[in-house]
């Protein structure tokens, strides 16, 4: 298993879908993960520390378990079949049992960033979607690199997506 980071969001404009970059810090490989509008918002919301008046649905996620005595340790996108991810929440209660609820992985994460809880992915499914991040050791890698920093700001479309793959 291993431990990961949103990355970044942006949009597939083929698609006119958000997709969230998950990547590993050690590899510096990621795993893009299509999702919808609302987890999108809820998601760069939970990155920028944003707070409402009001709770939005992670947040009443995340305060109906500790309202509960429970406790989010982790999640866990665990496995993937016909191109769609799956994800399981852990979720320790007040006797010390943690329970596995199954899960969107695009409600994980907004769950897990809006909570401060880790993100893990399982290495097989790692190992069959991450996609190589562009290496910064020469000045052509770093103009890629720096291509890329686009990309992951929402300047570039996701066809152009090829080419850091490739």
């Amino acid at each position: 298993m291993r431990k990961v980071e949103v990355k970044a969001l942006v949009m597939d404009y083929i698609q006119k879908t958000p997709v969230v970059l998950l990547q590993d810090p050690v590899s510096e490989k990621a795993v893009p993960v299509w999702i919808g509008s609302n987890e999108a918002h809820a998601i760069a919301y939970g990155l920028q520390d944003k707070e409402f008046p009001r709770p939005l649905t992670h947040d009443l996620m995340g305060n109906m378990v500790n309202s509960l005595g429970g406790e989010l340790e982790k999640i866990v996108i665990d496995s993937l079949h016909d191109n769609v991810y799956y994800a399981t929440l852990f979720v320790r209660d007040v006797d010390d049992q943690v329970h596995e609820i199954d899960a969107r992985p695009s409600d994980s994460v907004a769950l897990a960033v809006r909570t401060d809880i880790p993100i893990f992915i399982a290495d097989d499914v790692f190992d069959n979607a991450a996609i190589e991040m562009p290496e910064q050791d020469d000045e052509e890698n770093i103009l890629q690199a720096e291509d890329f920093e686009d990309f992951v700001e929402g300047k570039m479309n996701l066809s152009d997506f090829k080419k850091f793959i490739g």
